[in-house]
């Protein structure tokens, strides 16, 4: 067996995965936008720009040794369109700055912040591994439970959806 990079690894695992993203934020009906499923739940545009912009957390966590978290707005978006146009623009970073990285780089240590809370301290790979990748996949879930509550078609993810059989 090829004694792959955890580099490479990473990478064909963020292909696989954007692409997935790109097709469930492409479903989002904007017109629905202020929709949530419950008082504590986000509402549907929020929790698909918060899925939109989560590769920009990528080149930062390559190039930087810490980041101190601090609320930021949501996108300026008119439409669906503008969500896949932004998710596009910070995948199309988030992948440059992973294809740049040295495998030094990514075993060295990173660390997150919340004022003086310590969220996570330990490899730059760890970090893109469950502060980036899981926590994206998580919310697309999410947001295609949501979808399917709003009677939208749910592309497959890892093979078919119920909406689109092989």
């Amino acid at each position: 067996m090829e004694n792959l990079s955890v580099k490479t690894l990473f990478l064909g695992e963020f292909d696989r995965e954007m692409a997935t993203t790109r097709k469930i934020l492409e479903r989002v009906p904007f017109e629905k936008f202020d929709w949530t499923p419950h008082e504590k739940s986000m509402a549907l545009g929020r929790l698909a720009n918060h899925v939109a912009t989560l590769p920009r957390f990528v080149p930062i966590v390559i190039e930087h040794e810490k980041f101190e978290v601090a609320h930021t707005g949501p996108l300026d978006v008119k439409s669906t369109a503008d969500i896949v146009a932004a998710f596009d623009g910070f995948a199309k970073g988030a992948r440059e700055a992973l294809a740049a990285a040295t495998e030094d780089q990514l075993a060295g240590t990173w660390e997150l912040v919340f004022g003086d809370r310590q969220i996570f301290k330990g490899s730059r790979a760890a970090a893109l591994q469950s502060l980036f990748m899981d926590h994206l996949i998580h919310h697309r879930a999410q947001l295609g439970v949501y979808l399917r509550l709003n009677d939208v078609a749910i592309p497959g993810s890892y093979g078919p959806s119920a909406d689109e059989p092989m």
